[in-house]
Parts: structure tokens; sequence; C-alpha cells
């Protein structure tokens, strides 16, 4: 089962960040600019995830006063979702959690794209050609919709009902990739990356299809955004067995210095995750 948790985190950024940004009755424009370059920046995870359920609390209550905000319930599910992956330990907590993400930008979704929305249900023939009626302007609401939902079925592995509708999450991806190709400078091609690296050739996989998304990804980021890396050598690299690919990636997010403007935090985790892989990988390999 895929688990995109490990760059999720620039989702929970991004909605701490649209919800500073957005709440400027009571935080000025400049100490908003302070919060989130103070959040991106930090290299301390342990303080961002102590904060971060002050800004759960708040986004519940805005959403309660404005129920078809779209920007509120963007950052509600991006929140609550990334919140979920990355800092629960309570499996029951997460699953909520993560219902709740996919609810608030359901919400969003059905209010802009009904047609979308209503062919949820649908056999998968039929969704593609609800998306078709997409444009630009649709992105953050797809994107938002897209891992929302990844998230739901990644707290719930179990449930194959949920599993049966990847192919959906995947449409949603690829429409946002089509109508922005450079959005959010590659997140969407790393969801596939990990989605599309899951099932070794020998069972009829295609992780070729995988790798090439995370390169791109790369490529998109300029080589800066190390979750990037550790992603790519966790999901595509062990897949195919591929040690030396595994190994020189790795190794070039822990021999990398962190401290990109924007990227510090999340470039933090990747090298205390790479750390990790490094270590197993003298078992897996």
């Amino acid at each position: 089962m895929f688990e995109p948790r490990r760059h999720s985190l620039l989702i929970l950024l991004s909605a701490m960040l649209m919800l500073s940004s957005g709440c400027m009755s009571m935080i000025s424009k400049s100490m908003s600019n302070t919060l989130s370059n103070a959040i991106l920046n930090q290299d301390d995870p342990t303080l961002v995830r102590d904060g971060a359920p002050a800004y759960l609390l708040l986004i519940d209550g805005l959403i309660m006063d404005n129920p078809k905000s779209e920007g509120l319930l963007i950052a509600g599910a991006k929140l609550n979702g990334a919140y979920a992956s990355i800092f629960s330990n309570d499996r029951a907590r997460s699953r909520h959690m993560a219902g709740k993400a996919r609810d608030y930008a359901r919400l969003a979704l059905c209010e802009r794209l009904p047609k979308v929305c209503a062919a949820e249900t649908k056999p998968f023939r039929d969704y593609p050609r609800a998306l078709e009626a997409a444009d630009k302007s649709d992105v953050p609401v797809l994107y938002a919709y897209a891992s929302a939902w990844a998230g739901m079925i990644q707290a719930n592995p179990g449930d194959w009902k949920n599993i049966a509708d990847l192919p959906k999450v995947e449409a949603l991806l690829e429409k946002v990739i089509e109508l922005k190709p450079l959005y959010e400078n590659g997140q969407p091609h790393l969801y596939l990356g990990v989605m599309r690296s899951q099932i070794p050739p020998s069972l009829g996989g295609k992780p070729e299809r995988g790798k090439s998304h995370f390169e791109t990804a790369l490529e998109l980021s300029g080589g800066k955004d190390m979750m990037a890396k550790v992603l790519y050598a966790e999901n595509y690299a062990r897949l195919v067995f591929n040690q030396a690919l595994h190994d020189r990636l790795l190794k070039e997010v822990i021999e990398g210095d962190p401290n990109v403007k924007g990227l510090t935090l999340t470039n933090t985790l990747a090298q205390q995750r790479a750390q990790q892989l490094m270590e197993s990988g003298k078992d897996y390999f």
C-alpha cells in the first residue's frame, strides 16, 4: 500500500501558511509573512508539531462560521490530512482526521465542480470525462481533494473499496499536471511517483513510470527538495533492488546542506529519514 507520509509535511505547511495569510482580520500581512518564513525555515520539527494543534482548532472554528469558504475548506483539508499522516501515532485518530480532511476537500470540490463530485460514485470510465470541464482555476481544489483522498486511503489500508478508488486519485493528479505542469514545484509528481512504485515488475507493475515522476519532481525543485530524493530511494530504488541508486540518493541527502530557503524544515526531516533508510538498507539489500 502506498504511503506518501514523508512529503505530507509540505501539505501541512502550506495549510498553516494559507490559514495564517488568510486570517487578515487577526494577523497583519507583515506578521503573516514572518510566520510563514519562520515555519518554512524552522530546523526543529518538534516545535512545528507542537504548534500545529492550535491551527487545527482555529481552522475548524472558522469553517463552522464560513462553511462554504473554498480557501478555508482547502486549508482545513490539508491541515487535518497532513497532521494525521505525519504526527498522529493513534490509528483511530489518524483515520478520523483523514476522513475529516476528505470531507472538507469534498465540500470545496462539490461547490466548484459538481459534475466531478457526482462522478465519484460512478464507474472509473466516467471519471476522466467529468474532469474534462476543469480548467486552471480549478487546480487548487483538484489537488487538495486528490491529496486528501489519498490520505484517507492511506489511513484505511484494509479497506479494499477505498483502495479500488486509487485510479480516480491518479486521474485527479494527472489532470492537475495537465493543467499546471509546474504546480507546487512537482508535488503532484511525487504522489504519482509513490503510487506507481508499489508493484514490482514480476507482479505486473510498471515502476519505471514512478521513476519518471520522481525524476520530474527533482527537476522541478532544482534538486533542492531532499524529501523528493528520500521518497525516490524509499519507494522506487527499493522496489527494483537498485542499491546503487538508493545509496547515492540518500548520501546526497545526508551530506547536503538542509538550509534552503523555504525548504529547511522538510529537508531536516528528510535527512533524519535518510539516516534511517541507510541503516535499514544494510539488511534490505
